[in-house]
């Protein structure tokens, strides 16, 4: 029962924060210009922000672990190339697949991991750990697959150039590469910037939560039931369902067990919205995958703790 109350307590408010925005622009207090600049502020401030922070500030030599380093970065390589792969045989709908792919691909690793790993052991522990091993790439994955499966790609030379430019000059990266440095040589950063970076990386959760709230669009959605069900499907329980046992197998317990299946199977990053809408894709789908996880992720979450406490593992 307290595992449940505690996914409760981590997913219900980020579900209502959602719903508070749809009601928002309903009603008319959201303007559809703000929303909009609203989305290109996350996406192009606030989120390269968050992200720089968290890289930047992990303390990866704490308890640095190869073999859970390689195992994230393995993990995260194979899921993104698998369902990259499967979404293309499965849709005729190619419009479908960038977006398909990230939300079944990416979970709130950096937002609820940490939180998760906190609540069970008291600290994060090798939470800062996965969330440099995996996040990342999760964001350089995702960018170079919405980069080539954007709607207004052109074809040939022209293509691969203009598809390698804009992944260069993507903000989400450029934050995260930022950040690189100053985790690996320990770079200290002064108390007034980084207050700074704080407090405009604490705007990017809340503000994107409100636009994809803002711009889901129900009837459209509905239209968009059967991918958003597989890749739920996919994000809470298949994906968990196959690599939380070869962690196991490996010999991964208590936090780096926790850390990995928080990686594994938290709901599908808000983050997912952002970038599918600013990098041409298919943020209808987006933002249905995101709703719907978000909603079941709590039973999910919940399962899967159970499931680990309950044989000794964590």
């Amino acid at each position: 029962m307290e595992s449940f109350i505690f996914s409760l307590n981590a997913t219900i408010p980020i579900f209502l924060v959602m719903v508070l925005g749809n009601i928002l622009i309903r009603t008319n207090f959201f303007t559809r210009d703000f929303v909009n600049h609203a989305d290109r502020y996350v996406y192009r401030v606030a989120l390269p922000v968050l992200l720089f922070k968290q890289i930047a500030t992990a303390d990866i030599y704490e308890e640095f672990d190869i073999r859970f380093v390689l195992y994230c970065m393995i993990v995260t390589t194979v899921i993104f190339g698998g369902i990259w792969l499967l979404s293309y045989l499965l849709f005729k709908d190619k419009s479908e697949v960038g977006a398909f792919t990230q939300a079944a691909s990416r979970g709130s690793a950096a937002i609820l991991g940490i939180a998760f790993i906190e609540s069970i052991y008291g600290n994060s522990g090798m939470g800062p750990l996965m969330i440099l091993s995996s996040v990342p790439l999760y964001n350089i994955y995702s960018v170079i697959i919405l980069t080539f499966s954007a709607a207004d790609r052109t074809s040939g030379k022209n293509a691969i150039k203009k598809s390698l430019i804009s992944i260069l000059k993507n903000p989400i990266l450029i934050g995260i590469f930022a950040g690189l440095p100053f985790a690996l040589f320990r770079i200290q950063i002064p108390t007034i910037p980084m207050k700074t970076i704080t407090l405009v990386a604490q705007t990017a959760s809340p503000i994107a939560l409100l636009v994809v709230g803002a711009n889901f669009e129900g009837k459209k959605a509905l239209a968009k039931m059967k991918p958003t069900c597989i890749a739920t499907l996919l994000k809470l329980i298949i994906i968990p369902a196959i690599f939380i046992p070869v962690a196991v197998l490996i010999g991964f317990r208590n936090e780096a067990l926790v850390a990995i299946a928080i990686m594994l199977g938290s709901p599908t990053t808000v983050t997912c919205y952002i970038m599918a809408k600013n990098l041409k894709n298919d943020e209808v789908l987006s933002s249905s995958i995101i709703v719907l996880a978000t909603l079941l992720s709590s039973f999910s979450l919940t399962a899967i703790v159970f499931i680990l406490r309950y044989n000794g593992l964590i």
